[in-house]
Protein backbone atom coordinates (compact mmCIF):
# COMPACT_ATOMS: atom_id res chain seq x y z
CA UNK A 1 0.00 0.00 0.00
CA UNK A 2 1.20 3.48 -0.79
CA UNK A 3 1.66 6.19 1.41
CA UNK A 4 -1.02 8.46 -0.46
CA UNK A 5 -3.53 5.43 -0.10
CA UNK A 6 -2.78 4.83 3.50
CA UNK A 7 -3.26 8.73 3.96
CA UNK A 8 -6.62 8.59 2.43
CA UNK A 9 -7.81 6.02 4.21
CA UNK A 10 -6.52 7.13 7.59
CA UNK A 11 -8.30 10.31 6.78
CA UNK A 12 -11.22 8.33 5.50
CA UNK A 13 -11.19 6.68 9.08
CA UNK A 14 -11.11 9.63 11.63
CA UNK A 15 -13.85 11.04 9.98
CA UNK A 16 -16.45 8.30 9.98
CA UNK A 17 -15.14 8.25 13.95
CA UNK A 18 -15.68 11.89 14.38
CA UNK A 19 -19.48 11.78 12.63
CA UNK A 20 -20.29 8.52 14.73
CA UNK A 21 -19.31 10.42 18.08
CA UNK A 22 -21.19 13.72 16.75
CA UNK A 23 -24.24 11.42 16.57
CA UNK A 24 -24.12 10.09 19.62
CA UNK A 25 -23.47 12.99 20.89
CA UNK A 26 -26.75 14.48 20.08
CA UNK A 27 -28.54 11.55 20.76
CA UNK A 28 -27.49 11.75 24.03
CA UNK A 29 -28.55 15.58 24.01
CA UNK A 30 -31.74 14.74 22.64
CA UNK A 31 -32.04 12.15 25.10
CA UNK A 32 -31.10 14.70 28.31
CA UNK A 33 -33.82 17.19 26.72
CA UNK A 34 -36.13 14.73 26.96
CA UNK A 35 -35.27 13.66 30.34
CA UNK A 36 -32.81 16.13 32.20
CA UNK A 37 -32.87 14.17 35.47
CA UNK A 38 -30.69 11.22 36.20
CA UNK A 39 -31.84 7.57 35.88
CA UNK A 40 -29.63 6.40 38.25
CA UNK A 41 -28.18 7.46 41.63
CA UNK A 42 -25.52 10.71 40.64
CA UNK A 43 -21.66 10.31 42.60
CA UNK A 44 -22.86 10.43 46.15
CA UNK A 45 -21.17 14.22 47.23
CA UNK A 46 -23.53 15.84 45.06
CA UNK A 47 -26.12 14.58 47.14
CA UNK A 48 -24.05 15.88 50.59
CA UNK A 49 -24.14 19.17 52.35
CA UNK A 50 -22.04 21.15 54.68
CA UNK A 51 -22.80 19.59 57.78
CA UNK A 52 -23.72 23.13 59.66
CA UNK A 53 -25.37 24.16 56.83
CA UNK A 54 -27.71 20.91 56.71
CA UNK A 55 -28.16 21.61 60.26
CA UNK A 56 -29.52 24.79 59.24
CA UNK A 57 -31.36 23.97 56.85
CA UNK A 58 -33.08 20.83 58.76
CA UNK A 59 -34.26 22.99 61.45
CA UNK A 60 -35.84 25.73 59.59
CA UNK A 61 -38.38 23.22 58.69
CA UNK A 62 -40.33 24.11 61.64
CA UNK A 63 -41.10 27.49 63.89
CA UNK A 64 -37.81 28.15 65.84
CA UNK A 65 -40.08 27.49 69.00
CA UNK A 66 -40.13 23.55 68.00
CA UNK A 67 -37.06 23.17 66.01
CA UNK A 68 -34.62 24.70 68.71
CA UNK A 69 -35.42 21.68 70.89
CA UNK A 70 -35.26 19.22 68.39
CA UNK A 71 -33.38 16.38 67.39
CA UNK A 72 -31.17 16.84 64.08
CA UNK A 73 -30.04 14.22 61.67
CA UNK A 74 -27.93 14.85 58.30
CA UNK A 75 -26.62 12.43 55.39
CA UNK A 76 -23.18 11.17 56.11
CA UNK A 77 -21.74 8.84 53.32
CA UNK A 78 -23.13 5.69 55.27
CA UNK A 79 -26.52 7.61 55.57
CA UNK A 80 -28.55 9.43 58.24
CA UNK A 81 -26.65 10.22 61.88
CA UNK A 82 -27.48 12.29 64.60
CA UNK A 83 -25.49 15.96 64.47
CA UNK A 84 -27.83 17.40 67.12
CA UNK A 85 -29.79 15.89 70.08
CA UNK A 86 -33.01 17.40 71.20
CA UNK A 87 -35.04 17.19 74.05
CA UNK A 88 -38.45 17.25 72.81
CA UNK A 89 -39.00 14.37 70.21
CA UNK A 90 -39.07 16.22 67.23
CA UNK A 91 -36.54 15.09 64.90
CA UNK A 92 -35.94 17.07 61.87
CA UNK A 93 -33.74 15.94 58.81
CA UNK A 94 -33.68 17.10 55.20
CA UNK A 95 -35.06 14.65 52.73
CA UNK A 96 -33.50 13.75 49.37
CA UNK A 97 -34.86 13.01 46.02
CA UNK A 98 -35.49 9.21 46.89
CA UNK A 99 -38.32 10.21 49.46
CA UNK A 100 -40.43 10.77 45.79
CA UNK A 101 -43.07 8.07 44.50
CA UNK A 102 -41.07 4.89 42.95
CA UNK A 103 -43.28 4.68 40.02
CA UNK A 104 -43.89 7.90 38.71
CA UNK A 105 -41.06 10.39 39.82
CA UNK A 106 -38.70 11.98 37.09
CA UNK A 107 -36.67 13.38 39.70
CA UNK A 108 -36.33 10.33 41.69
CA UNK A 109 -32.57 10.97 41.72
CA UNK A 110 -32.38 14.63 41.12
CA UNK A 111 -29.19 15.93 43.17
CA UNK A 112 -31.06 19.01 43.42
CA UNK A 113 -33.47 17.95 46.25
CA UNK A 114 -33.28 19.51 49.33
CA UNK A 115 -36.57 18.77 52.17
CA UNK A 116 -36.56 20.26 55.26
CA UNK A 117 -38.86 18.15 57.46
CA UNK A 118 -39.50 18.03 61.32
CA UNK A 119 -41.34 15.67 62.36
CA UNK A 120 -43.29 15.04 65.61
CA UNK A 121 -42.79 12.32 67.99
CA UNK A 122 -45.19 9.81 67.19
CA UNK A 123 -44.17 10.16 63.56
CA UNK A 124 -40.36 10.64 63.98
CA UNK A 125 -40.94 6.47 65.63
CA UNK A 126 -43.09 5.47 62.85
CA UNK A 127 -42.37 7.27 59.59
CA UNK A 128 -38.72 8.76 60.05
CA UNK A 129 -37.85 4.99 59.51
CA UNK A 130 -39.24 5.10 55.69
CA UNK A 131 -36.24 7.63 54.88
CA UNK A 132 -33.97 5.63 57.16
CA UNK A 133 -34.63 2.36 55.21
CA UNK A 134 -34.66 4.18 51.92
CA UNK A 135 -31.27 5.88 52.26
CA UNK A 136 -29.82 2.62 53.22
CA UNK A 137 -30.96 1.13 49.64
CA UNK A 138 -30.15 4.24 47.74
CA UNK A 139 -26.16 4.14 49.59
CA UNK A 140 -25.81 0.79 48.84
CA UNK A 141 -26.06 1.04 45.40
CA UNK A 142 -29.41 -0.52 44.48
CA UNK A 143 -31.70 1.20 41.56
CA UNK A 144 -35.09 2.55 41.87
CA UNK A 145 -36.73 -0.84 41.35
CA UNK A 146 -34.31 -2.16 43.76
CA UNK A 147 -35.30 0.10 46.16
CA UNK A 148 -38.62 -0.67 45.30
CA UNK A 149 -38.62 -4.12 46.28
CA UNK A 150 -35.90 -3.67 49.30
CA UNK A 151 -38.79 -1.36 50.71
CA UNK A 152 -41.09 -4.21 50.33
CA UNK A 153 -39.17 -7.03 51.96
CA UNK A 154 -38.11 -4.71 54.97
CA UNK A 155 -42.44 -4.18 55.17
CA UNK A 156 -42.66 -7.67 54.90
CA UNK A 157 -40.21 -8.72 57.90
CA UNK A 158 -41.49 -6.02 60.23
CA UNK A 159 -38.58 -3.55 60.09
CA UNK A 160 -41.18 -0.74 59.67
CA UNK A 161 -42.45 0.45 63.07
CA UNK A 162 -46.71 0.51 62.78
CA UNK A 163 -47.86 3.28 62.02
CA UNK A 164 -48.77 5.78 65.87
CA UNK A 165 -51.83 7.68 66.10
CA UNK A 166 -51.50 11.31 65.45
CA UNK A 167 -48.24 11.41 63.17
CA UNK A 168 -47.37 14.55 61.32
CA UNK A 169 -45.35 16.84 60.35
CA UNK A 170 -43.65 20.66 59.40
CA UNK A 171 -42.21 21.42 55.68
CA UNK A 172 -42.17 24.93 56.13
CA UNK A 173 -38.96 26.02 55.06
CA UNK A 174 -38.13 29.09 52.32
CA UNK A 175 -35.32 27.65 52.09
CA UNK A 176 -36.23 23.89 50.94
CA UNK A 177 -36.06 22.88 47.01
CA UNK A 178 -38.49 20.25 46.20
CA UNK A 179 -38.66 19.84 42.28
CA UNK A 180 -38.35 21.61 39.52
CA UNK A 181 -42.26 22.56 39.21
CA UNK A 182 -42.29 24.25 42.45
CA UNK A 183 -38.85 25.02 43.66
CA UNK A 184 -39.47 24.99 47.25
CA UNK A 185 -43.60 25.22 46.97
CA UNK A 186 -45.72 26.14 49.86
CA UNK A 187 -45.87 26.06 53.49
CA UNK A 188 -47.33 22.68 54.50
CA UNK A 189 -48.17 20.60 57.27
CA UNK A 190 -48.31 16.65 56.89
CA UNK A 191 -50.48 13.90 58.54
CA UNK A 192 -49.75 10.39 58.67
CA UNK A 193 -52.67 7.88 59.01
CA UNK A 194 -52.99 4.12 57.72
CA UNK A 195 -53.71 3.63 53.97
CA UNK A 196 -57.54 4.22 53.11
CA UNK A 197 -59.51 6.08 51.02
CA UNK A 198 -58.55 9.90 50.78
CA UNK A 199 -62.28 10.61 51.39
CA UNK A 200 -62.16 9.81 55.07
CA UNK A 201 -60.31 13.73 55.24
CA UNK A 202 -62.26 14.87 52.13
CA UNK A 203 -58.69 15.22 49.69
CA UNK A 204 -58.54 16.60 47.11
CA UNK A 205 -62.14 17.45 46.82
CA UNK A 206 -63.53 20.56 44.90
CA UNK A 207 -62.12 23.85 47.62
CA UNK A 208 -61.33 21.02 50.52
CA UNK A 209 -57.70 22.26 52.08
CA UNK A 210 -56.49 18.98 52.36
CA UNK A 211 -54.44 16.96 49.66
CA UNK A 212 -53.51 13.38 49.64
CA UNK A 213 -49.65 13.07 48.90
CA UNK A 214 -49.03 10.79 45.48
CA UNK A 215 -46.33 9.21 47.67
CA UNK A 216 -46.67 6.51 50.14
CA UNK A 217 -49.96 5.48 49.78
CA UNK A 218 -49.47 1.77 49.42
CA UNK A 219 -46.84 2.21 47.40
CA UNK A 220 -45.49 0.22 49.06
CA UNK A 221 -45.22 1.98 52.61
CA UNK A 222 -48.37 1.15 54.42
CA UNK A 223 -49.31 4.75 55.27
CA UNK A 224 -51.64 7.76 53.60
CA UNK A 225 -49.99 11.58 53.94
CA UNK A 226 -52.18 13.99 53.97
CA UNK A 227 -50.86 17.43 53.28
CA UNK A 228 -52.80 20.91 54.08
CA UNK A 229 -50.89 23.81 52.79
CA UNK A 230 -50.55 27.10 55.80
CA UNK A 231 -50.19 30.69 55.10
CA UNK A 232 -46.67 31.06 56.70
CA UNK A 233 -42.98 30.14 56.67
CA UNK A 234 -41.36 28.92 59.51
CA UNK A 235 -39.76 32.34 59.83
CA UNK A 236 -43.40 34.12 59.92
CA UNK A 237 -43.29 35.59 56.57
CA UNK A 238 -46.40 35.16 54.62
CA UNK A 239 -46.40 32.44 51.64
CA UNK A 240 -47.20 33.90 48.39
CA UNK A 241 -50.70 32.71 47.38
CA UNK A 242 -49.84 31.47 44.44
CA UNK A 243 -47.51 28.74 46.16
CA UNK A 244 -48.49 24.92 45.87
CA UNK A 245 -47.07 21.85 47.96
CA UNK A 246 -46.26 19.54 45.47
Amino acid sequence: MNRKMFTTITIGAFALVAILCLGAARRAQAQDAKNPYPTSMAPLDQYLMDRNAEIALALSAAPPSISKDATVMVLGRHGYETAVEGTNGFVCNVDRAWMDQFERSPEFWNPKRRGPVCYNPQAARTVLPITLIRTTLALAGDSKAEMNEGMKAAIQKGELPALEPGGMAYMLSKQGYLNSKCGNCAPHLMFYVPVKDAKTWGANAPDSPVEQSPHFNGAPEPVTEFIVEVAQWSDGTPADSGDHAH
